[in-house]
């Protein structure tokens, strides 16, 4: 097994150019009005719909099944062994972590990009670590046929020159003639940026007793700043502790009176997280938004079903086919979406039966599917269709002289004799 660290021999690069490829950047301006660190993930994080959103799409593509197979040269296809590049992928965690940290940087940063560290003796990878995308850069944008073009990129981690067959590399969504793919966290940097801004105003909101700020005056006399200092202190300690505020019959205390729903927060909050799930494809009831139209009448499958056809296949079906380019010819990974729609008892047997009567199922996958141990002497084993099995186990018996049955729907009409007359 080969690792790459010891035979790259590549230098380091400077820290002006290494600014200056701009792939650990986001792929597109972030507004001078956002917050500052509005395009950082660990700042996004801390808004509740976008943790939420990371949090669904990463467990949920983390638990779909993988199947392994290899398509022969007549359009056969046979199930495989996984690989070991998906039974242990990482020198950390699980198969399921590993999903995990791959589906976070492209949900947050928009690129997954993997090292391969080590392959086998025929040169597939059979561990892949993931890098922090802020650490990557690559540089695409030279004309076509020259280094550092999109079809010649040059690829750094850390400063450090990588070859490129040494990198794994799953863009999110690319503009023509780029590698890097778009960051969603430049996409709605706004939406961050307010919905940080709704959060530290309701936390200030409550840090300051639940009672907005107001004017404390005196009729009578004249307050040095020292004095008001004092006073001001002692006001501010009765509104946070909730306690009673005593003062003479000269002074007179006028709040301003924004109460949370005349700023608008839970309205704020509420469309903040719909357009980010509008971004991920994402209901957004599932992370705090706005559900509005038919949606709130389907059922619960059929929410699931579009769930997994508009947030989950998008990422699949790009994971399936760069991770199946890792694999020898012919060979390819296939995730098992159908298993994160839970149905009842009933209609789960009667797909079974179903899939049993026209063949595309044997006993034995059946019985797998509910966890059982397939049948003795591989009786469980054959995919004939129920009614050609059938037709193949019925015979007819021919008994000398006597016609063989006829349907008892049909009529037998004797032919007329012509008349001569």
């Amino acid at each position: 097994m080969r690792n790459p660290f010891r035979s790259w021999g590549w230098t380091r690069r400077g820290a002006a150019e290494q600014r200056s490829l701009g792939g650990g950047d986001v792929s597109w301006p972030v507004s001078t009005y956002t917050t500052p660190d509005a395009g950082h993930e660990h700042a996004a994080l801390r808004l509740i719909p976008v943790f939420a959103a990371a949090r669904l799409l990463a467990t949920q593509v983390s638990s779909v099944p993988i199947k392994q197979y290899r398509r022969t040269s007549d359009g056969a296809t046979t199930k495989l062994p996984l690989n070991s590049l998906f039974t242990k992928p990482s020198a950390q965690g699980t198969i399921d972590d590993w999903l995990k940290r791959m589906v976070l940087s492209l949900v947050l940063r928009g690129n997954a990009v993997g090292l391969i560290m080590e392959r086998d003796w025929l040169e597939y990878p059979t561990r892949i670590e993931w890098l922090n995308p802020g650490d990557v850069t690559v540089q695409d944008t030279m004309p076509l046929g020259k280094r550092g073009s999109f079809d010649n990129p040059v690829w750094s981690y850390g400063g450090v020159e990588i070859p490129s067959e040494d990198i794994l590399h799953i863009p999110w969504m690319t503009m023509p003639g780029r590698v890097w793919g778009l960051s969603p966290l430049a996409a709605f940097a706004m939406t961050v940026s307010t919905g940080l801004a709704a959060q530290r105003f309701l936390d200030d909101y409550f840090a300051a007793g639940g009672q907005p700020p107001g004017h404390f005056r005196n009729t009578t006399q004249t307050v040095d700043q020292k004095a008001a200092g004092i006073i001001k202190r002692r006001l501010v300690q009765s509104i946070r502790t909730r306690e009673p505020i005593v003062y003479g019959k000269d002074w007179e205390y006028t709040p301003i009176t924004v109460s949370i729903a005349e700023a608008q927060f839970v309205e704020t909050q509420r469309l903040g997280a719909t357009q980010i799930a509008a971004i991920y494809g994402i209901p957004p009831e599932k992370i705090g938004g706005e559900t509005g139209g038919s949606y709130t009448y389907s059922s619960p499958e059929q929410r699931q079903i579009e769930f997994i056809q508009d947030a989950l296949l998008p990422y699949l079906v790009s994971a399936e086919n760069h991770l199946s380019d890792q694999l020898p010819r012919g060979q390819y990974i296939k995730f098992n979406a159908d298993a994160l729609i839970r149905v009842d008892a009933l209609t789960r047997h009667t797909i079974y039966e179903k899939r049993r009567l026209i063949g595309s199922a044997s006993l034995d996958e059946i019985r797998a599917l509910e966890d059982e141990a397939p049948l003795p002497d591989g009786k469980g084993a054959d995919f004939t269709p129920l009614p050609i099995q059938a037709g193949a186990n019925i015979t007819v018996p021919q008994v000398r002289g006597q016609m063989p049955p006829q349907d008892p729907g049909l009529r037998l009409i004797k032919p007329q004799r012509e008349s001569h007359g």
